[in-house]
């Protein structure tokens, strides 16, 4: 065993042993140990028990773990604490900047026991709150994990959004007059990607060649007969193909659409290789009307577009207001104020709709109900000052485990509406799962049913649930889903938004905003809707304010 492994996991010892709250002395005294270990100039493993006890700074005590390595290959009482340890606190422990002492406060304080839950805990500013911890820290954390992530290999499409946009631009601007396009998975806007790839409709000379191994910030340069990849800074991989300009639109629908899509459109294609002007052309020769990126997954939009029901798509612009944020009442960064100022003058929105967090996630000051009538009473002023902008008086009801939300009916009664979300006891068989979320869809008080799956892509799968199951009850209840559209979570996930759509369910695209950076990314919301095939006639948000209030009271007229 070589000195590295074994300093590596006296290391990792003294971390568990500091976590788990065990004597100081001993803890110091096996750092101290790792520390010295990794600086032999020889292999322990060629050395006798008394050899070992004998180095300076390791010590009888600490020697006769180091031989029980040496000898086994493991340590009892490294997996002793790793049996009482999360798997994902010790994920935690490894990323650069966090020692035991905070690791603790994020376990046991803020009850994060992932590397995804504590970054999306970072994007809701939650880490400022706790002991040992401010806004520096917290970005430094937010830094670590991303680049964390971007070592293994995926990424979310929101994180790499920007520098492919970037790029775009750049190989557009030193190739005027070219054809340069998103193909593959991304220009689908899949949440999760493994590269990004760009078609160019030009052969691949020299002097193009040369130009991209010139850009800043890529290495990993491979130059092929058609086609140069690269890999960013950021570790993200990219690709770009060339093609004859002729070939340009067919290689671009062959090189975005799933291999499914592509095969049953070359079905009704008949074997005809066409050199086509463009996309629409090449759809029009197959008899189909114009398929957009977004839904070539080899679902059903064939069907749809044969049958002249592809649907026409939410725009960004198509949204009238904002649901589920969360301002300075809970653990937001901006006040109501703030807010209602951003989406009025920023944004050119309507309305928000404020969700701060109720009394149960008290590691988010949720508001008690003291707490929650003095909030209306300064939204009911807030509202006076800036009309016609309204602010709609909400809250994240947490439901509670046996699907109960965690306010009495007569504090339910005095909001406008209520995003109800579970937020804790994540760990639930697929039967618990859907009946807890079912008891609180039919709870007459529930408007919205926020982030449905609880998942955190990259991180942590949703709990398990019966989706035509829970999908039927919204619809039954007329209770709408949430679009969570926080890149980490864009849950719903796309690939219910149909299902949904056929029962008549009404989806929402909610920012979950914690301050008013976050607002923004309803942007992402949009698109997972728009793969999801959601038109604006389904979205709830597109309603105007006018609208959305008789919604709202309707809804409660319902309960009555």
């Amino acid at each position: 065993m070589e000195n590295k492994t074994i300093a590596r996991t006296l290391r990792l010892l003294s971390q568990l042993m500091e976590l788990h709250n065990e004597n100081p002395f001993k803890v110091k005294t096996i750092a101290s140990a790792a520390f010295t270990v990794d600086k032999l100039p020889y292999s322990l493993s060629k050395k006798s028990l008394p050899e070992i006890e004998k180095i300076n700074g390791i010590g009888k005590s600490t020697a006769s773990k180091v031989w029980e390595l040496i000898e086994t290959g493991s340590l009892e009482e490294v997996t002793t604490l790793l049996a009482q340890t999360p798997p994902g606190i010790v994920e935690i422990m490894s990323i650069k900047g966090l020692g035991p002492k905070k690791v603790l406060v994020i376990w046991k304080e803020l009850g994060i026991e992932s590397a995804g839950e504590l970054l999306y805990a970072c994007n809701e500013n939650r880490l400022i709150e706790a002991k040992g911890f401010g806004l520096k820290t917290q970005e430094e954390i937010r830094k670590a994990i991303e680049f964390k992530m971007a070592n293994e290999g995926h990424f979310l499409y929101a994180h790499i959004e920007p520098m492919a946009n970037v790029l775009l631009d750049t190989l557009r601007q030193s190739l005027p007059g070219t054809p340069v396009s998103f193909s593959g998975a991304f220009r689908r806007r899949c949440e999760v990607l493994s590269k990004v790839e760009f078609l160019i409709g030009k052969d691949l000379s020299d002097d193009i060649g040369l130009y991209i191994e010139s850009l800043e910030d890529i290495s990993e340069i491979t130059r092929e007969e058609d086609r140069i990849s690269f890999t960013t800074n950021a570790g993200v991989k990219v690709e770009l193909q060339f093609c004859p300009e002729e070939r340009f639109a067919l290689e671009l629908f062959e090189r975005t659409g799933s291999e499914k899509h592509v095969n049953m459109v070359k079905e009704l294609l008949a074997g005809d290789t066409f050199l086509a002007a463009d996309e629409i052309q090449l759809y029009a020769r197959a008899g189909l009307p114009f398929i957009e990126p977004e839904l070539r997954e080899g679902l059903n939009e064939i069907k749809l577009a044969e049958a002249d029901k592809l649907p026409e798509l939410l725009e960004y612009t198509d949204l009238k207001g904002t649901l589920h944020n969360h301002s300075t009442w809970s653990d937001g960064v901006n006040t109501l104020e703030e807010m209602a100022l951003y989406c009025r003058d920023e944004l050119h929105l309507e309305y928000l709709g404020i969700c701060d967090h109720s009394k149960s996630a008290f590691y988010a000051k949720g508001l008690n109900e003291e707490r929650v009538l003095a909030q209306h009473r300064e939204i009911d002023q807030i509202n006076q000052k800036f009309a016609p902008f309204k602010i709609f008086k909400g809250i994240e009801s947490d439901i509670l485990f046996d699907g109960s939300l965690d306010y009495p009916a007569e504090i339910l009664s005095t909001f406008d509406f209520i995003v109800a979300s579970i937020h804790s006891v994540f760990k639930m068989t697929e039967e618990k799962a859907t009946s807890r979320l079912i008891a609180a869809i039919e709870n007459p008080y529930t408007t919205i049913l926020g982030h449905p799956t609880g998942r955190m892509l990259l991180a942590r799968k949703g709990y398990p649930v019966d989706f035509k199951k829970v999908i039927d009850a919204c619809a039954a209840n007329g209770v709408v889903i949430e679009i969570n559209s926080n890149p980490l979570r864009l849950d719903l996930d796309w690939r219910w938004h149909q299902y949904a759509l056929e029962k008549g369910v009404m989806l929402s695209v909610n920012p979950d905003a914690h301050s008013n950076k976050s607002f923004r990314d309803m942007h992402f919301g949009v698109l997972t809707a728009r793969k999801g095939g959601v038109s604006a006639n389904s979205c709830l948000n597109t309603f105007s304010k006018d609208e959305i209030e008789a919604f709202f009271k309707q809804k409660k007229s319902a309960r009555s």
